[in-house]
């Protein structure tokens, strides 16, 4: 049994193995608060010598019993992963996968599940510090550990991993994942904070980060011995296929992607074909020796050159270019293309009740800002089957929603519920920033009043030994076969959005600051060009988006609107062909519709059943019924005053039957209302010196 505890961020962080999950190869619980989250890692015993990855699958579960809930539903228990445990498993996955040898290619396992949940305390750095220690503790190759922490701005003061409610008023929410030397992943957003607050808040997480290695440590000693990693030698079919080297440079001396690829698979049969007696068992090896040929080549270029696979420098951004306007039914759609990565990006208004309810265990809320990621097979001109969206659409979506989530303008002044759609139509590299960019266009487009517009851009690395350099705007082949993507998305005033993913072992805060401050650079010329397509939000909507008024009325007139058994505002609703919402705390009511003139009519009911009769105020109002000594006249709705036979007419009035008939529209004047409440009319224009009160 282990059970150890270290204290950060002021609370104390818990590690207990032995226990639980004994037959996994490694399996831990990590509390914080009255928080646990059990991590295992297992690994297939298969040795395969076909692949040139290692297969890793990491799974995240939170169960509602964790804190003490029933899921909703017909169903009554968990069905697939929800948004958010996809985006846990993401942040373990980016966090743990760089640290395998390159020769392991054994398939890995990691599953988390959420035990116990205080609603205080997040479990998503929980799960990242668990999979680092339970792959310590089993004999799987693993170059750790590492440990993570969130890092939160409240009132104008870092903090090590906010409560969740903290959360809701921070200016920064930053998950951060290193190793002693560095730091291996990021994922955070913020409200615009300049470069060197977002490097004072990754070194103040890196200092945390590195006591949890020092405890993960101490536990390694009782740490199962590593197993050993089989060799494949490839020396003769590198012999071989190193005869091809200068086809392959001339093949990645084109520019454009797909005559590119099609030039390299070329060659790459050619090598079959040429091989195929020699090496007829060995298909697999071959492509990944061929493959890693490719990689050297791309990397030699642009380290000794300085010229990358499409020609650029490394500090050029690809050609941009920016439409918006474009769908003629859409509320706002813009395309931004960047080289050959191209976005089109739909906004979409709706009404309160098209908000999204999200139900995790921990919170129930609803979200009025979505976007949503779409990477269509056509984008890379490939032929797979379309289904559910994919991790890494969610994941994309995600990054490019709360970057765009802080320019939104308040519930209050503009109560819309705002969805965006991002169509990749065209992908060779950095999708997620150019969803950012062409969703601030839709807004703008769409007339939604943004605070100011946003865009991003994707920064790589190629590193050998201490000799590297920094790549802005990478195409897909230099992720693939670079170091790093680094995504930045931010305005001309701070960062509202980051994500760090390597595929080495950590950068260093030195490298962290040049990164952020070339991707500000590149962030203020796609900025520039964006403002010249469209520089600020449209002065009107789209007449096709839904109107709507919002305005307050005192808590104890809601009852009045609503009336017995709703049947007021239901009425209202059918009358106008508008949808109506009452906000109880906030005494807020919403009108919507798409027709301007039937949402103001239904706004003057609403206020007409709210209003307060005033003496002195003419109203217009309804007969509703005749007596011998007046009538009675409904000058707001359920309120009704008398009309008396003597403040009719100047005249004598002996039946008021020859003046007046129920249903009339007549203009009357509040003339008084006494102790009971009771209300006095007198016909507009009368004089009322005359039928003064006696």
């Amino acid at each position: 049994m282990i059970n150890k505890s270290i204290e950060v961020g002021g609370r104390e962080l818990t590690i207990e193995s032995g226990k639980l999950a004994k037959q996994a190869d490694g399996s831990v619980v990590v509390g914080y608060g009255d928080t646990r989250v059990l991590v295992t890692a297992c690994y297939s015993k298969e040795i395969r010598e076909d692949i040139d990855f290692m297969p890793l699958t990491v799974d995240y579960r939170e169960f509602f019993a964790a804190a003490g809930k029933i899921p909703g539903g017909f169903f009554k228990r968990e069905g697939r992963p929800k948004e958010r445990e996809i985006l846990v498993a993401r942040l373990i996955d980016r966090s743990i996968r760089p640290l395998f040898p390159d020769n392991f290619h054994q398939e890995v396992q990691i599953i988390g599940f959420l035990l116990s949940s205080d609603l205080i305390n997040e479990a998503d750095v929980l799960g990242i510090n668990g999979a680092s220690i339970a792959l310590g503790l089993s004999e799987i190759p693993f170059n750790g550990p590492i440990g993570a922490v969130r890092v939160g701005l409240i009132d104008g003061s870092l903090k090590i991993n906010p409560t969740i409610d903290e959360q809701e008023v921070s200016s920064l929410n930053l998950v951060v994942a290193g190793k002693k030397d560095g730091v291996i992943m990021m994922e955070g957003g913020s409200r615009e904070i300049p470069n060197e607050l977002m490097l004072e808040a990754i070194e103040l997480a890196h200092t945390e980060i590195r006591k949890i290695i020092s405890l993960q440590e101490e536990l390694m000693e009782d740490s199962k011995e590593k197993i050993s990693i089989p060799q494949v030698d490839f020396t003769s079919i590198e012999s071989e296929v190193e005869s091809y080297i200068n086809d392959m440079k001339d093949a990645l001396n084109i520019f454009v992607k797909q005559e590119r690829r099609i030039a390299l698979e070329t060659i790459r049969e050619k090598i079959h074909e040429a091989m195929d007696e020699k090496f007829s068992d060995q298909e697999a090896k071959i492509d990944i020796v061929f493959d890693k040929f490719v990689k050297q080549i791309i990397r030699e270029k642009i380290l000794k050159e300085g010229t990358r696979i499409d020609g650029r420098t490394v500090e050029e951004i690809r050609p941009i270019s920016c439409e918006v306007g474009l769908l003629p039914r859409t509320h706002g759609s813009a395309l931004f293309t960047r080289g050959e990565t191209q976005s089109l990006a739909v906004a979409t208004l709706g009404t309160k009740g098209d908000e999204q309810l999200v139900d995790d265990v921990e919170k129930e809320l609803y979200k009025s800002f979505m976007l949503h990621y779409n990477f269509p097979p056509f984008s890379t001109n490939e032929v797979k089957p379309m289904r559910g969206p994919s991790r890494r659409e969610i994941g994309h979506g995600h990054l490019a929603e709360r970057s765009v989530e802080p320019v939104l303008p308040d519930d209050g002044e503009f109560p819309y519920t705002i969805r965006i759609i991002s169509n990749i139509l065209e992908s060779n590299g950095s999708s997620s920033m150019a969803s950012v960019c062409g969703a601030s266009l839709s807004l703008m487009d769409a007339g939604v009043p943004i605070k100011k517009p946003v865009a991003g851009i994707s920064i790589g690395l190629i590193k050998e030994g201490k000799e590297y350099v920094l790549l802005t705007d990478i195409l897909g082949d230099e992720d693939h076969y670079g170091d790093m993507d680094f995504k930045v998305a931010g305005t001309t005033d701070g960062i509202t959005g980051i994500q760090l993913d390597l595929k080495i072992d950590s950068i260093d805060i030195d490298m962290i600051k040049e990164i952020l401050e070339r991707a500000y650079s590149a962030r203020l010329k796609i900025l520039n060009i964006m403002q010249r397509t469209i520089s600020e939000p449209r002065k009107k909507l789209s007449k096709y988006a839904p109107k709507i008024s919002v305005f307050y009325i005192p808590r104890t007139k809601i009852g009045d609107v609503i009336g017995p058994g709703g049947r007021v505002i239901k009425s209202i609703i059918e009358k106008t062909q508008t949808e109506i919402e009452i906000d109880d705390k906030e005494s807020k009511v919403i009108v919507s519709g798409t027709d301007d003139e039937k949402v103001s009519l239904a706004v003057q009911m609403v206020k007409d059943i709210i209003a307060e009769v005033e003496i002195g105020v003419v109203y217009t109002g309804t007969v509703k019924r005749i007596t011998s000594f007046g009538a009675f006249v409904e000058i707001l709705p359920g309120k009704e005053g008398l009309l008396h036979i003597s403040k009719i007419s100047n005249e004598r009035v002996k039946n008021v039957e020859d003046y007046l008939k129920v249903g009339d529209k007549v203009e009357v004047e509040v003339l008084e209302i006494d102790k009971l409440g009771r209300v006095n009319l007198i016909m507009k224009g009368l004089n009322k010196k005359k039928h003064s009160k006696r």
